[in-house]
């Protein structure tokens, strides 16, 4: 360990293990280690049992929930858009090469009391009962404007600079209802929040076309694909391709003290004993604590079930998003459902979560929307963790350290944190624009 390296990443979640991938393939020296003895942290998958340690106290779950090692149980679950950035970076490393993904079954929105699919395009809003007849004709128009908007051609955007109409402008120009306006803006362009209506309607019509072009790319039912195995299997993907370009890893070692110089800079990890010295530090938040302030708080509920959803059309994979307006709240929800189709849990059982942002202490009362939407569980519970963001200048202390995960059930902000760390990071643009049928091959 008595080296010098480029990059000391600490912790081995998501987020950390692409930047070690990323940091690796442009050819920088790159220690990663975790105090822990497994890979993905905060993002880790967990068996039955490991599960009921760490939720109930107790390695001995019911034996009427099957082996424990058939169950792959993701402590931050997101499924991934099929054209999403995500996926892209997946095919830029060739991290395609040690996954394979299935399409997730259905995408759905909480309306009026009732789960409705999400109508993604012209055709669909015609049919969807979301809305009246008159309704659908003005979705069905303001749905074609969006799907032939080109951004590099004048003439699809029919004399209106997105740049500078807000989305409330533009909707308003379709004479849309807030209900429509409710599962466009927060089932389709998947904002968290309601501030996207007075920001320029570019960045929501852009959202919008990934969804639907996600949505053509496998011809299933959603936009978003999801891993065989779990979530767990993605860090540790990112871990073998750091490793083929000369990463080093080190799990269980202790402390990962980051030492710092007279300048203040990071300029090592002390672990054992022992220091590495590096230029930078990249960490999640529990890291380095002190350069880190609590931004927010999740609550979640785990289900496990031996059904799928209700009135998702008996789904075995699926996404329900409650927009805030809906439950009377400040924040979305959001309804993850994966099961035996994704080998995630032994065949007949599902597993479901409910996330927020919590703005309570009490998660068992705040998330009953979503759980009333469950129908019947085997079992179920219930906790809290806290999301912290940086609180430090990069450029003053050369640490790097991620934003934690928010309750999103879908990976876009998630890359995006990942992405404005590595041009941080690196003074680079990441490159993008890669051949997307690269990963059709990848899935099943």
């Amino acid at each position: 360990m008595d080296e010098e390296y480029d990059v000391i990443v600490l912790g081995t979640g998501l987020k950390e293990c692409i930047l070690s991938g990323l940091l690796s393939v442009d050819r920088l020296k790159v220690l990663h280690m975790d105090r822990n003895d497994y890979y993905g942290g905060e993002s880790t998958s967990l068996y039955l049992i490991e599960l009921w340690k760490r939720f109930r106290g107790s390695d001995k779950p019911p034996a009427s929930l099957g082996p424990s090692r058939e169950y792959n149980v993701d402590m931050i679950p997101k499924f991934m858009m099929a054209n999403g950035t995500l996926v892209r970076t997946l095919i830029h490393t060739d991290v395609t090469k040690y996954l394979s993904f299935k399409a997730v079954d259905g995408s759905y929105v909480f309306n009026k009391g009732k789960v409705h699919k999400v109508p993604a395009n012209d055709m669909e809003a015609l049919k969807s009962p979301l809305m009246g007849l008159f309704e659908k004709r003005r979705a069905r128009k303001f749905f074609i404007y969006v799907q032939n908007y080109n951004e590099s051609d004048p003439k699809t955007h029919e004399g209106l600079d997105l740049t500078r109409l807000t989305t409330k402008e533009l909707i308003s120009k379709y004479g849309l209802d807030d209900n429509t306006i409710d599962f466009i803006g927060h089932a389709l362009a998947l904002h968290r929040d309601d501030r996207y209506l007075n920001e320029p309607a570019l960045d929501t019509v852009k959202r919008m076309k990934l969804y639907a072009e996600s949505l053509i790319r496998f011809q299933g039912g959603s936009p978003y694909i999801y891993p065989l195995y779990g979530l767990g299997e993605l860090p540790q993907s990112f871990a073998r391709l750091s490793a083929v370009y000369g990463g080093t890893y080190m799990l269980n070692k202790p402390e990962c003290k980051v030492e710092f110089d007279t300048e203040g800079k990071a300029c090592g990890v002390t672990s054992d004993g022992e220091t590495a010295r590096c230029k930078k530090v990249v960490c999640d938040p529990s890291y380095l604590p002190n350069k880190v302030k609590k931004v927010g708080k999740v609550a979640r509920a785990i289900a496990i079930m031996s059904h799928p959803i209700p009135n998702t059309n008996e789904n075995h994979s699926a996404q329900v998003i409650l927009p805030q307006k809906q439950i009377g709240r400040k924040s979305d929800m959001y309804l993850f459902c994966c099961s035996y189709s994704h080998n995630v849990a032994p065949k007949g059982k599902f597993i479901a979560f409910v996330l927020t942002e919590a703005e309570t202490d009490n998660p068992e009362v705040e998330l009953k929307p979503g759980i009333d939407l469950l129908g019947p569980v085997d079992e179920i519970f219930f906790d809290t963790y806290d999301r912290y963001e940086p609180a430090n200048d990069p450029s003053v202390d050369n640490c790097f350290i991620s934003t934690s995960y928010d309750s999103t059930t879908h990976f876009e902000s998630t890359v995006m944190d990942v992405l404005y760390m590595y041009t941080a990071i690196t003074g680079k643009t990441l490159d993008l624009s890669v051949d997307l049928s690269a990963a059709s091959a990848a899935e099943e």
